[in-house]
């Protein structure tokens, strides 16, 4: 009954149609206490599979409002009632006062201010949640996670797209898709909006986004663009409130947003009571560890973009350096020094930032001993050094878990028990680190064992980093065999299930590829000659040999995938063609052109380190190579085709590329990626390498009544089959 009543209610204040507002827009009233986030969410979604979309609208908005409005209320009242006299939590006790002593007298003034504080949220609650507080819109944890994940502007987005409200559509899809980047649906209803007439490029906003991402980006741009008196206030902004967002998120820690945690944990106990209600029955020692794990917590999530897995590293630190530079480029020193003693705070033994505080104090003249670091950062490092030392000393002494999210922790304040443990774990996966730089060219020379291959352009030429051309790697009669081996396997393939077909990145192309163990199968098959797929693997060993010789000479690297690619220009279809044979990305992570990140998570092949391409023709037009900023705008250099040519590079976000469109004739080259982490590197390579060694067997001739030949696709499934599984096919570049 309650539910129908607030649906009528919320009928009643929907505006009238044709309202220039959409509907849900409307404002709660001055003082209004929040309704149930999860009711409203409820209704909703009953309004929308019912296809009433201005109702959707309206209680999804008041939902998403009502969220947000619980969790100003508990974020305030946690920061209120951690400032009260006598709700101060009390240091634990340290390394050095571990006697049973000193912690029977330290828990009860633990367990003192932390009932305190539980009647202190509980009265802040009330006032501003109405009766029963947080209580009464507790909201389970499968919901919070809905509402974190954004899924209510999934829904709206196409609620409004139904009202035809074109420009709120393309905002609530933009909004979940920055959030859900790998969500197949929204990139192609978002690719939709785009193409509409209705919709402009300012629609297309973020309606979630904390305000200092927003700060942080704005910064960045201008720094980009050589204007650091513009950008410096945008960086101040960005540091100042990702400090206060990190302050709440540890408010969050002491307050309800905690207390919610620990009840999920304890549902169906019965208990009514939160984390400080309970705390008579809970250890103080466990709570106190949880209160700081959960405050550690807050510097990766500060730092972790919406919709992204993994923090930006180094999130407080690069800011840091970037204001230095920037305030060293206005003239203001003494801003420039503050902000680099700040970065040494975190990186005392960081040789860049002592050349330029060196280089700052020479250039004010004289000694200036009122300059020190910021206070605001000072103070947080000190409280974020003092908080780990008591986790690490809660790990080593009471078999606690503690994963330090920062990587500018001295070692002084891990436990050298500790450290071998910590150093093991950092280890197992090695290439996860910055590869190493690549040895001078004399080096490469002097290990290279194939004769007649020459360094065309190096990075600098290239402008760029890791970034290489070479040429003479393929005779024009091995590119000749390689390619007679595409064109055989696309003529078999029509017959046998691989087709050549549309370009999965333009209508505009055709695609064709084939591995090195579809080529072994179609060999042994008789539908190719065993010469193209002997060079195919031949070459992919060789252009390894080359790549790790040239940029990984102490660290093995192993092919992790091979794959021959042709891409032929779809005639009557290139007159005014304005996309791109291949978009530009990079290899190992998900490129984010808007902010000039990368991030190495999946749906990237996050373990490839090294890329190379090796052309096989140059007589089409277009297909170029080239690479761009990370802001995939502005193209940085480009690589003609041609036979032998091999382009090799590091497949990070330092690289990103792309293919401009092949407008004429067929493309051919052969795509390569490496790997130093030997689980990733390629079994098909070995299948396809023992596969034409085996002798032919020799079959009994047996009567026919069919004096004709098998066909090439049966037999093709009989090699397949004692393979033991089918070939594999990626659509890659």
């Amino acid at each position: 009954m309650l539910r129908l009543l607030r649906l009528l209610l919320l009928l009643l204040l929907l505006p009238p149609p044709g309202s220039p507002e959409p509907p849900g827009l409307a404002p709660l009233s001055p003082g209004a206490p929040p309704q149930a986030p999860d009711l409203l969410y409820a209704d909703g979604l009953r309004a929308y599979a019912a296809g009433a979309w201005a109702p959707a609208v309206a209680l999804l908005r008041e939902a998403l409002r009502s969220q947000a409005a619980l969790g100003r209320a508990r974020r305030d009242c946690g920061a209120r009632c951690a400032a009260e006299p006598g709700t101060a939590l009390p240091a634990a006790p340290g390394p050095d006062s571990g006697t049973r002593a000193a912690r029977a007298a330290w828990e009860p003034l633990l367990l003192r201010a932390a009932l305190r504080r539980a009647e202190c949220l509980t009265q802040c609650g009330a006032r501003r949640l109405g009766p029963g507080g947080a209580a009464r819109l507790r909201v389970v944890s499968a919901l919070r996670d809905a509402f974190r994940r954004r899924e209510p502007y999934n829904y709206l987005q196409r609620a409004y797209y139904q009202l035809k409200k074109l420009d709120l559509a393309a905002a609530a899809a933009h909004t979940f898709f920055v959030a859900n980047p790998t969500h197949l649906q929204m990139r192609e209803d978002m690719a939709k909006y785009r193409r509409m007439t209705g919709v402009r490029p300012q629609s297309f906003r973020d309606l979630e986004t904390p305000p200092y991402w927003a700060a942080y980006d704005t910064g960045l741009e201008l720094l980009g663009r050589q204007e650091a008196g513009l950008a410096l206030p945008w960086l101040e902004e960005a540091l100042q409130e990702s400090l206060a967002q990190m302050e709440s998120c540890r408010a969050d820690c002491e307050g309800p947003e905690e207390q919610q945690r620990e009840e999920d944990e304890q549902e169906g106990t019965g208990s009514q009571g939160g984390l400080y209600e309970a705390i008579a029955g809970v250890s103080p020692t466990v709570h106190w560890i949880r209160v700081l794990q959960c405050r550690q917590r807050c510097v990766g999530d500060t730092a972790t973009r919406p919709g992204r897995s993994f923090p930006v590293p180094d999130f407080l630190p690069g800011q840091l350096k970037r204001l230095h530079e920037a305030y060293a480029q206005v003239g203001n020193l003494s801003q420039a020094v503050e902000s680099v003693l700040s970065v040494l705070l975190f990186y005392p033994e960081d040789e860049a930032s002592k050349k330029a505080l060196d280089q700052y104090q020479a250039q004010l003249g004289e000694p200036r001993p009122s300059l020190g670091p910021r206070e605001d950062i000072q103070s947080f490092v000190l409280r974020s050094l003092g908080e780990k030392r008591q986790l690490y000393y809660a790990m080593e002494h009471l078999g606690t878990s503690f994963k330090d999210p920062d990587p500018w922790t001295p070692a002084a304040v891990i436990p050298e028990a500790l450290r071998e443990k910590l150093r093991e774990d950092q280890e197992k996966r090695p290439w996860d680190h910055e590869p190493p730089q690549p040895k001078p060219l004399t080096h490469w020379k002097d290990v290279l064992l194939l004769e007649g291959v020459t360094l065309t352009q190096d990075a600098r030429q290239l402008n760029g980093s890791e970034r290489a051309v070479l040429d003479g790697l393929l005779t024009p009669a091995e590119c000749g065999v390689l390619l007679q081996l595409a064109k055989d396997a696309a003529e078999a393939g029509a017959r046998s299930g691989y087709r050549g077909r549309r370009s999965p990145h333009t209508p505009h192309e055709r695609f064709e590829g084939l591995t090195v163990l579809k080529a072994a199968q179609l060999a042994r098959a008789g539908a190719v000659g065993s010469q193209g797929a002997q060079l195919l693997l031949e070459v992919s060993e060789r252009v390894r040999t080359l790549t790790q010789a040239y940029f990984s000479p102490d660290r093995p690297l192993h092919l992790s995938f091979t794959h021959l690619v042709c891409r032929s220009a779809v005639e009557g279809e290139q007159a005014q063609r304005m996309d791109l044979s291949h978009p530009v990305h990079a290899d190992n992570c998900v490129l984010d052109p808007d902010t000039g990140e990368c991030w190495r998570e999946p749906p990237a092949y996050t373990y490839r380190d090294y890329s190379g391409l090796l052309y096989l023709n140059d007589d089409f037009q277009g297909g170029d190579l080239f690479f761009t900023e990370p802001n995939a705008l502005r193209v940085t250099a480009q690589v003609r085709p041609r036979c032998g040519r091999l382009v090799a590079f590091s497949s990070g976000g330092e690289n990103p590329h792309g293919v401009w469109a092949v407008t004429r004739g067929r493309r051919c080259a052969l795509a390569l990626w490496h790997t130093w982490a030997p689980e990733h590197r390629e079994q098909e390579w070995t299948e396809a390498k023992e596969l034409l060694q085996e002798p032919e067997e020799e079959e009994e001739e047996m009567p026919s009544r069919d004096p004709a030949p098998e066909p090439p696709s049966r037999r093709l499934q009989r090699v397949q089959d004692k393979a033991g599984k089918p070939s594999r096919v990626r659509e890659e570049l």
